[in-house]
């Protein structure tokens, strides 16, 4: 755990040569230093926390829109990657029941804290699905005139995927710490 830094008292400076004082940086640069200081305390303490919650937050809307029709923009690619994914073993609306039932539970899990190792577990897997459009239908989400909404969406799962990394280590006994 770092020391708060101390705050220094400024030193006087003799006049200059034209009879004016010219003004100490020291006490504004010391002011920064603890602001900068307790800031970067709050953050080692709180933003995985904030991290996990936030993601949870996500898959949590994002898994709970997909159990009302038409509500989820990206239940149609849900539904088409799973299909893809199983053989087409898993028919369109098992495929999207299913995934709302996993983000809803990824969600709960990040959003609460309970059985959290599980739900990063869960997360895990789940993120093989999310990211395989990307492989899966390429051509369609980044034709050539550049990404379309639908590959966009796909794309910002690249942040999630990096969040859950870090909540992930967090998890496993990672720790952010501010230096000694």
């Amino acid at each position: 755990m770092a020391s708060a830094p101390t705050l220094r008292t400024p030193a006087r400076h003799a006049p200059s040569p034209d009879n004016t004082f010219e003004p100490d940086a020291a006490p504004t640069r010391s002011v920064v230093d603890a602001a900068m200081a307790g800031l970067a305390t709050v953050l080692a303490r709180y933003s995985i926390t904030a991290l996990r919650i936030s993601l949870g937050l996500v898959f949590l809307g994002f898994g709970v829109l997909k159990f009302f029709p038409g509500m989820s923009p990206a239940a149609e690619l849900a539904e088409r990657t799973i299909g893809t994914l199983t053989f087409g073993l898993v028919g369109p609306t098992a495929a999207l029941l299913l995934t709302a039932v996993l983000e809803t539970v990824i969600g709960l899990t990040l959003v609460t804290g309970l059985f959290l190792r599980t739900g990063l577990v869960v997360l895990a897997g789940a993120l093989v699905g999310i990211m395989s459009p990307v492989v899966l239908f390429f051509g369609e989400l980044f034709p050539a005139g550049g990404p379309t909404l639908t590959g966009q969406y796909v794309l910002k799962d690249v942040v999630l995927a990096c969040a859950a990394a870090v909540v992930g280590a967090a998890a496993l006994g990672a720790r952010l710490r501010l230096p000694e």
